[in-house]
């Protein structure tokens, strides 16, 4: 159950708010954790294109996956990359009109892992192989969809606002499970289970409730109750009933999403049981709330 349901889960988002580290330390923290080896992390290295040249200053003599954040206009320079790959890019809805739906039940299917023709639309310079999310809002529903393109959902912020509710939230993967568009989340996911968070005055998501609530959404069942429950021992429960061909399903679907802490989410799932306790965090592994 957990290799499948939870491996690959986790992107590292060390750049970003709220913990923000410095290029140095966040690479540093980085590869102490692909050396630690954890199966729920991604090892994917999360950086926004405008810290490109950031990165270019302190990039390591070993391989680094990338997940490109695309934060500005035009093309992104990747020259001077030398043993970096592009696995993932993510972008913003593009403005003006809407790219026309052309996911017919009857289109020829795109060979996997190549960049779809509709991708390349959005993306001409996109890397070969590279996956590419839109970013959209859960409240912009109904949402286009291309072949080869998934979709990214903000589930939180630096402000109340910023945190969809679990009704808006649940309809955004009900979107994706009947679509069968993949997604990949972001944003104030900080820990498994939900939790009130006394200073927005909402409640903060948890990654295991929306991982859960997929795998309802591809059994045809109402993920929103999943997303709103708060008792980690129910959470449990409905995990490890979970059937490897309903994880690979719902994984299918949700493939990851990015967390500033890499250290939070495996304590937090070591802590209920369904990994076994890291040997040893990552370097600068802050905690957050």
């Amino acid at each position: 159950m957990t290799t499948a349901l939870l491996a690959d889960l986790v992107d590292d988002a060390g750049l970003f708010p709220p913990t923000s580290l410095p290029m140095r330390d966040a690479l540093a923290r980085h590869l102490a954790d692909a050396d630690a080896g954890s199966p729920v992390l991604t090892h994917r290295f999360l950086c926004p294109t405008s810290r490109l040249d950031d990165l270019r200053r302190h990039l390591p003599d070993r391989p680094l996956r990338l997940g490109l954040i695309v934060d500005g206009p035009g093309e992104p320079d990747l020259t001077g990359l030398p043993g970096v790959t592009v696995d993932t890019v993510e972008v913003r809805l593009p403005s003006g009109p809407v790219p026309p739906q052309r996911n017919h039940p009857d289109a020829p299917a795109e060979p996997e892992g190549l960049a779809s023709a509709s991708a390349r639309r959005l993306a001409p310079w996109l890397p070969e192989g590279a996956r590419l999310f839109v970013e959209v809002t859960p409240d912009a529903l109904p949402m286009w969809t291309e072949p080869g393109v998934g979709l990214k959902v903000r589930c939180g912020g630096l402000e109340p606002k910023a945190f969809p509710s679990a009704h808006l939230l649940g309809h955004f993967i009900r979107y994706c499970a009947r679509h069968g568009v993949p997604f990949k989340a972001t944003a104030g996911l900080h820990h498994a289970v939900r939790h009130p968070d006394p200073s927005f005055g909402v409640y903060r998501h948890g990654f295991l409730n929306l991982l859960l609530a997929t795998c309802a959404a591809v059994e045809d069942r109402d993920p929103v109750p999943v997303l709103e429950l708060g008792d980690p021992a129910q959470l449990v429960r409905l995990a490890r009933a979970v059937s490897p061909p309903e994880a690979r399903r719902a994984r299918a679907l949700f493939v990851c999403y990015g967390s500033c802490n890499t250290a939070a989410p495996l304590d937090d799932l070591a802590e209920l049981g369904l990994i076994d306790r890291p040997a040893a965090a990552g370097a600068g592994a802050e905690r957050t709330a």
